[in-house]
């Protein structure tokens, strides 16, 4: 499977081929393509950055697959595209002969430092995915190979033109931002991580030291009674008191400072017990609304630690750095202007100005963003605590409340949506394929037919309040209920609501997600007013998520046999729908399935040959049915919102943190 680094040698082999691939074309074309293939390979390159830094930052809060794609694309193809403008470069240039080289090889050779700027990548995405933050070597690798080129590029090219002593400050610009990328991509693997995360070693009180004074006062006679040895600060670091986090203080620093502990658990490490008091003293004394703006916040910041350079950015030596790359740029920009361009072409200064202008403007919105994002909030809220005040912090504070409201570098935190999957809307096939010329049997076809059938829907506050106040209910400081809190409990809702004879529904975790899946569809669409019941509005919004899963994320979940029971399910209920054509709709779906009688079991009927369980969840259907006669509808769907709460705890305590971490992007 090809990654990002794999391009460098396809561009190498493209470019060795290139000049008996060119015979092919007629006179004219290959002349265009030798005055043009440069320009273009280094205006596309620049391009690619510019889409890279303006929409980068956009997939943390985003759900469109059109950007993602578009991101993808351009983050595989920029490295791609400087590397071969490099190979270009070098190959165009002639030996040098004193000062006579020619004035076109000095002004393209003034565009190698600006490659390795792009090479560089911008802040916003040094990392599409956590597995390019382990391939940092080969970063590394490319890192040299590529610092030499463009060295070997402005050497040949040397003269006493001031255009190569331009070149100078602009390729310290170039390394120092290929640089940091290589750095970021380090310090964010898995490997060096963990190591971040750990304590310097202790080797605890000196034994060896402690016996030889042991043995030497009872050689001479004293009367020695062994004790522990256990010095203050030791004990006081060991047991602190525990404190309530963030009741009077600034959310931001409410969630820095639960990141910082949940930063462990990132690198499979665990929490104290004192960070799981203090945690749960937050969270059971704070409202649902603070509760998911601090979980907003914490993993705003993990996105940034893995998939962008705020590990360095957001530092000290990141703002020097800055301040370096910025002035430089602009300094050369001012200098370029003074230049004598006479001798070089009208068509290459006007691509060096576009080069230097880019630059400028890409490096204004770096800042731009470094001002907007919550680490500037969070170092602002640092300064206001410890009642900092100067000109300095007052005009970083107006910076970052006038450029957080304009809308391209606005700092959103999430989508705000709930990613929806229905299976009997899925069955029905009412939406019409986008694209009629790829063949059905097609994997690509096939996932292409899963998004189609994906919805968004914005969260609903009644669903927060939902999930924090069972999880409040649960949660204490005692460690035996706290693991409780990890386990699935459904049959304690069961028991709960008096529907212990429900408890053949939660076998196997895939099964019970799509079993209960279907049978809230059809209870949802069996109510005459679905939406004027919170519950019954959560129940539905919980049980599409699951299924979008079970179907889209499986990794997330258990392990399990979940596509092939949502397959086999699947073409059971295409086959009833198929059966008849009545239906059209899914109310009419759902109504006609609730009339199936179901007094034989389906597996008697059927055997386990197939794994489908349409049929199961309509006896379930109509269990919860019958419940909701007994009494009245809301206490069935409080039933079932609670079932689907607690799958869905179950669910995120099972999936690793790789797995979380990956769909921070």
């Amino acid at each position: 499977m090809f990654s990002k680094f794999s391009f460098p040698v396809i561009s190498s082999l493209i470019f060795t081929k290139q000049r008996k691939t060119m015979q092919l074309f007629p006179e004219n074309v290959r002349h265009l393509w030798n005055v043009w293939e440069l320009r273009a390979t280094v205006l596309i390159s620049l391009s690619l950055q510019t889409i890279l830094i303006l929409i980068g930052n956009w997939r943390k809060h985003s759900t469109s697959n059109f950007l993602r794609i578009v991101l993808w694309l351009s983050y595989l193809s920029a490295d791609a595209v400087a590397t071969i403008s490099l190979g270009i470069l070098s190959n165009n240039q002639e030996d040098s002969q004193g000062d006579s080289v020619h004035p076109n090889y000095i002004i393209t050779a003034f565009w190698a430092p600006f490659l390795l700027l792009h090479l560089g990548g911008p802040d916003t995405i040094t990392a599409y995915s956590l597995e390019d933050n382990e391939l940092w070597l080969r970063h590394l690798l490319g890192l040299v190979a590529q610092v030499l080129v463009a060295f070997y590029v402005c050497f040949r090219a040397r003269s006493s033109k001031v255009l190569n002593f331009l070149a100078i400050p602009m390729f310290i610009v170039g390394i120092i931002k290929f640089g940091e990328r290589t750095w970021v991509l380090r310090a964010s693997s898995s490997e060096l991580f963990r190591e971040s995360m750990l304590k310097n070693p202790d080797p605890g009180p000196n034994y060896a030291r402690y016996m030889e004074e042991y043995i030497s006062k009872k050689d001479e006679g004293f009367r020695v009674v062994p004790t522990h040895f256990i010095e203050a600060s030791t004990t006081a670091e060991a047991f602190p008191i525990p404190q309530v986090t963030g009741t009077t203080q600034p959310t931001i620093l409410t969630s820095y400072n639960f990141f910082k502990t949940f930063k462990l658990l990132c690198a499979d490490l665990i929490l104290s017990f004192h960070d799981i008091v203090n945690s749960q003293s937050f969270f059971q004394n704070t409202n649902y609304e603070k509760v998911f703006e601090v979980i907003e916040i914490e993993l705003g910041f993990m996105y940034d630690l893995f998939f962008t350079k705020a590990v360095l950015v957001y530092s000290w030596l990141g703002g020097i750095l800055r301040c370096v790359s910025l002035s430089f740029t602009v300094a050369v920009f001012v200098a370029f202007l003074f230049v004598e361009k006479q001798a070089y072409k009208g068509v290459d200064v006007a691509i060096t100005y576009v080069l230097l202008v880019g630059a400028i403007v890409l490096e204004i919105h770096a800042v731009a963003i470094i001002l907007s994002s919550d680490w500037t909030k969070l170092w602002l809220s640092k300064l206001r605590q410890s009642n900092h005040k100067s000109i300095m912090v007052g005009v970083v504070d107006y910076l970052h409340k006038a450029i957080s409201s304009i809308p391209l570098i606005k700092n959103d935190r999430w989508s705000n949506t709930v990613a929806q999957c229905n299976l009997i809307t899925f069955c029905l096939k009412a939406r019409p394929a986008k694209c009629i010329l790829i063949h059905k049997d097609l994997y690509i076809n096939q996932v292409l037919e899963k998004h189609r059938y994906k919805d968004l829907k914005v969260d609903c506050k009644e669903l927060k309040d939902l999930i924090y106040e069972q999880l409040q209910d649960r949660a204490s400081a005692n460690l035996e209920d706290c693991k409780q809190l990890c386990a699935l409990r459904v049959d304690k809702v069961f028991e709960k609501a008096n529907c212990q004879r429900l408890g053949w529904t939660i076998k196997e975790f895939d099964q019970s997600i799509i079993l209960w899946h279907i049978a809230t569809d059809i209870c949802y669409h069996s109510e005459p007013n679905p939406k004027s019941s919170p519950s019954c509005e959560a129940s539905s919004l919980l049980s599409n998520y699951m299924l979008y899963l079970l179907l889209m994320c499986p990794f997330m979940l258990p392990d399990g046999i979940g596509k092939i029971r949502f397959r086999d399910t699947c073409a059971e209920t295409e086959e009833f729908f198929t059966e008849r054509n009545s239906i059209t709709n899914e109310k009419n779906a759902c109504k006609m399935l609730l009339k199936v009688s179901t007094k034989i079991l389906p597996s008697e009927v059927k055997g386990d040959r197939s794994k489908s369980v349409l049929f199961d969840a309509c006896r379930l259907a109509k269990a919860l049915q019958a419940l909701g006669d007994e009494e009245n509808g809301e206490k069935k769907w409080e039933l079932m919102s609670d079932v689907w709460v607690e799958m869905l705890c179950y669910a995120a305590n099972q999936c690793r943190w790789s797995d979380h971490a990956q769909q921070l992007r």
